[in-house]
């Protein structure tokens, strides 16, 4: 099975073709086409490597939606100091739906 390694938004990813992914947050509108810096591929028993991506490369994918994760609580505390923290946090995230892994 063919699969390839993207970064975007300071990540990496390991994606197959037809797979949805959630990357950071991109600025493009949903149904937009998007691509990707490749930085290795596979297919079975065959690995590129690229230093640091991969010449002539790219994964191409379409904009499924744009939303935020499930809340994150963060809970500081001290004990015997009378110290609670309570904050909660939602990472915004863009579905892609990879399309192609480039040739």
């Amino acid at each position: 099975m063919a699969y390839a390694v993207i970064q975007t938004g300071g990540k990496q990813f390991r994606v197959t073709e037809g797979e949805v992914v959630r990357v950071p947050t991109l600025i493009a509108e949903v149904g937009a086409a998007v691509e990707f810096d490749t930085l290795a591929k596979g297919d079975g028993d065959n690995i590129h490597l690229g230093t640091p991506v991969l010449d002539g490369i790219r994964v191409s994918g379409t904009v499924v939606e744009h939303g935020r994760g499930k809340k994150i609580i963060v809970f500081k505390m001290k004990r015997r100091k009378q110290y609670k923290k309570t904050h909660g946090h939602r990472q915004n995230f863009t579905a892609v739906k990879i399309e192609s892994l480039g040739s």
